[in-house]
């Protein structure tokens, strides 16, 4: 079996495959009575598709979502929510040489070895494809967490060696979507997207990082052990296609600093208890306090590139792959929203079984 349930209160299931009919999610555990905006999951599938600009993949899907169950009159009956993406695009062709290869860097070979049986075309289940699912019930929760004034808002923050040097709380997020590379300070977004150009020019690929930040999130969400907040986000991200790392709050810069730097003193103001700094990065003891949850995502860069590389069949055959299709010379600007949905997913389960922790 291979696990495709994530959530506990809150879940979701998804299926299909990169080059199949169809991809798509079930939604279980969604509260009856919450207003399901078509058109902002249709927005958030857009934000995602591929073709949406010159330096993202060219192929081209509307992903049109459809709503099959669990819906009436524009509200969920607190039933399963099934949403169902077609591939209207698909070129299974173009992997035939893929069949038997193993491509360095992709999960060919080890889905070979687990399953002993795979969907060579765009890597069937492993591509990036599915992914698209994971915005779609991404949508849903963030619909729930609006009901309770909770924002997520992410942003690419570094494309290779170029970065922003202004925090998420410097930055003016409603930017975002101002440029195709979705980084809202201008001027390195304009140095991110040469960049990219020029590896796509060069048939190679670069690696980013994403920022999340989770906004009107109430103290008291994840629990003590086991499933911490940040431990239950961290699973997330790292189930996203090409996740290298994740750190939340002060990260790996900690490591460098004193206890008394990096303590974050609590006050109150007008009976709102705040910290003054926020190293914590809004969680404490694995449960939310009340100030912002953010985070970092690394990604790698995209291991389909178009130049010619070693590498072995499945039958241990020395060759020599040249690949074709149509990639994405860079992940993270369209990884934005899909950070955003797998945090949104996670909040909004954290959320319901925040209702059993007390009377």
């Amino acid at each position: 079996m291979s696990a495709n349930t994530f959530g506990k209160l809150f879940s979701i299931t998804t299926f299909g495959e990169s080059h199949g009919k169809a991809i798509g999610v079930i939604v279980d555990g969604c509260p009856a009575g919450l207003k399901i905006d078509i058109d902002f999951i249709q927005h958030e599938m857009d934000r995602r598709k591929p073709g949406q600009s010159a330096i993202t993949t060219q192929r081209s899907e509307d992903d049109t979502v459809q709503i099959l169950s669990g819906v009436y009159e524009g509200f969920s009956l607190g039933t399963p929510i099934a949403l169902a993406i077609s591939n209207k695009d698909s070129k299974p062709e173009d992997y035939d040489h893929l069949k038997h290869a193993f491509r360095p860097s992709h999960a060919d070979y080890t889905w070979q070895q687990k399953f002993g049986h795979r969907d060579h075309r765009g890597g069937g289940r492993s591509s990036a494809r599915e992914t698209a699912a994971r915005v779609a019930a991404g949508a849903i929760a963030k619909l729930l967490l609006q009901h309770y004034g909770i924002t997520v808002s992410a942003f690419v923050s570094q494309v290779s060696n170029i970065k922003t040097d202004k925090l998420y709380s410097e930055l003016n997020l409603a930017e975002t979507e101002a440029n195709i590379v979705r980084c809202p300070d201008a001027a390195t977004a304009n140095k991110m997207i040469k960049a990219i150009q020029d590896a796509r020019a060069n048939g190679d690929t670069l690696g980013g990082i994403v920022c999340c930040v989770a906004q009107g999130v109430p103290a008291g969400l994840g629990e003590p052990v086991f499933d911490k907040l940040q431990a239950e986000l961290a699973k997330a991200m790292l189930s996203i296609n090409a996740v290298k790392g994740f750190e939340y709050g002060s990260g790996f810069a900690a490591a460098t600093m004193k206890g008394s730097d990096h303590n974050d003193v609590f006050v109150n103001q007008s009976k709102n208890i705040s910290t003054i700094t926020n190293y914590s990065g809004g969680i404490q003891g694995g449960i939310s306090n009340g100030m912002d949850v953010y985070f970092n995502v690394a990604f790698k860069p995209v291991a389909t590139i178009m130049l010619p590389q070693q590498s072995v069949d499945d039958s241990g055959n020395e060759i020599i792959l040249e690949n074709k299709g149509r990639h994405d010379p860079c992940v993270v600007p369209r990884a934005v929203p899909i950070v955003e949905a797998m945090a949104a997913l996670v909040l909004a389960d954290m959320l319901l079984r925040n209702r059993l922790s007390k009377l």
